[in-house]
């Protein structure tokens, strides 16, 4: 079996966003020239989510209200995570939502996926630099 490891970096200038990283987990699998096997791609910050779902422009719209709506990020003041100096207590929570990793079948040294899936990288904390680990195991 073999594996390979990469680490995909962003920096998304707003508090939250959504970035498609499907291009990006596509050409790490082509570079491992693995053809059967398992794609994992987790979030390596506790402010940010690795997800799959569509992308349409709308449904990431509806994400972004959706999340503020569960857990605003004002008044900083009712999370007692801020009270240690951060102002990101609502961040810790929308990542807990949206999930910290996703697992995609590897098949024919192509991503498995259904109609319409792509993999997401979700920032609720935004405005520096921060990174996705993506594992590739198979043969």
């Amino acid at each position: 079996m073999k594996s390979c490891r990469k680490e995909l970096w962003f920096n998304v200038p707003a508090r939250m966003g959504f970035v498609n990283i499907t291009p990006q987990v596509e050409a790490c699998l082509a570079e491992s020239g693995i053809r059967e096997g398992l794609v994992l791609v987790n979030a390596m910050h506790i402010t940010a989510s690795v997800f799959i779902n569509d992308d349409e422009q709308g449904l990431l719209k509806d994400y972004a209200e959706w999340l503020e709506t569960l857990a605003p990020h004002e008044p900083v003041s009712r999370y007692r995570h801020n009270r240690t100096g951060e102002d990101n207590g609502d961040a810790h929570l929308k990542r807990q939502v949206m999930g910290r990793e996703v697992v995609v079948a590897v098949t024919g040294g192509k991503l498995d996926f259904g109609p319409w899936e792509q993999i997401f990288y979700g920032e609720f904390d935004g405005r520096r630099r921060k990174r996705a680990l993506v594992k590739i195991i198979g043969e």
